[in-house]
């Protein structure tokens, strides 16, 4: 199966980044520097490529924004209906719902489907990053420290290199515009930078994870098997209702299976949140995720 030889592939690199981190070649500065590089360089790239070749009807542009924002308005009122269910201490609340709500569908979601699909699954999958971008620093922020910063501050802070390349992408797709092949080229070459690079820093991250506690924090396994599992079934069945393209199903899909996104444990640490409960719930979902999404392909007739 295709997704379980990728993921297998990308537990490979994680491992690796672990052992290279254990043995302190890539500490903490130098994982915020190849932070830096993907976040700013090869992740814009990543997405841009995803407009060489291909194009979109302005009309399937508005579906797929229109859905991409009613996931992510679905997911947050299914946090702030079932997260009080599982009594959580008061301090933790709010990053069990950021954990819920946002995915890593940046680090981990993009290089799957550029692996699985190409990049027209890029095109598709970029328009997810508007309402992400937006709702992270809103409703995100608000679930840290009960209440939302600035309008100006939160729009700085969204007008970031992934938006900007995200525009740049409907505007080359929407009007169909040829780029010079050294561009395309060059862009093709850093993208292809971002699968190595996330996997290996993401490994990098759990050097400082005692796996004893979090494989033994029943709460914190319950919720992973409602995120990774109940979650993507239940929107799955939902998505069919609403279209039969087969492509933005698996792009979706992906979009809502991936684990817990890191931007969680980053909001936590600038606002002095529980950053240690957002970074174990980020490091066992994404260990559990190269288990449960193919299991989740299988299970839901996925191509």
């Amino acid at each position: 199966m295709i997704l379980l030889r990728q993921m297998v592939i990308f537990l490979f690199m994680m491992v690796l980044g672990y052992i290279i981190a254990k043995k302190g070649i890539l500490n903490e500065e130098v994982s915020k520097s190849i932070s830096w590089i993907i976040v700013n360089i090869a992740n814009p790239a990543l997405i841009i490529s995803g407009s060489i070749g291909n194009s979109i009807r302005k009309s399937e542009l508005l579906f797929i924004l229109a859905l991409a924002f009613g996931l992510y308005l679905l997911l947050i009122l299914v946090a702030e209906l079932i997260i009080p269910f599982f009594h959580f201490p008061k301090k933790s609340e709010g990053i069990y719902k950021i954990l819920l709500v946002f995915t890593n569908m940046g680090f981990m979601g993009f290089p799957i489907m550029s692996a699985m699909y190409g990049s027209e699954s890029l095109l598709y999958a970029s328009v997810f990053m508007l309402p992400f971008n937006f709702l992270i620093y809103t409703y995100g922020i608000f679930r840290l420290i009960g209440g939302i910063e600035k309008p100006r501050v939160i729009l700085k802070k969204c007008l970031n290199a992934g938006v900007i390349a995200v525009l740049v992408t409907f505007i080359i797709a929407l009007w169909n515009i040829q780029l010079p092949y050294i561009i395309t080229q060059s862009i093709t070459m850093l993208s292809n930078l971002i699968a190595p690079l996330c996997m290996m820093v993401i490994g990098a991250t759990f050097v400082n994870v005692s796996f004893r506690e979090v494989f033994c924090d029943g709460k914190l396994l319950i919720f992973s098997v409602v995120r990774l599992l109940v979650i993507p079934f239940v929107f799955m069945f939902l998505l069919r209702k609403i279209t039969d393209n087969v492509l933005l199903q698996n792009v979706a899909f992906i979009v809502i299976a991936t684990p817990a996104g890191s931007m969680a444990a980053m909001l936590a640490q600038q606002y002095d949140a529980d950053y240690r409960t957002a970074s174990k719930g980020i490091a066992l979902t994404t260990l559990l995720s190269v288990v449960t999404m193919p299991l989740m392909f299988v299970v839901l007739g996925l191509t």
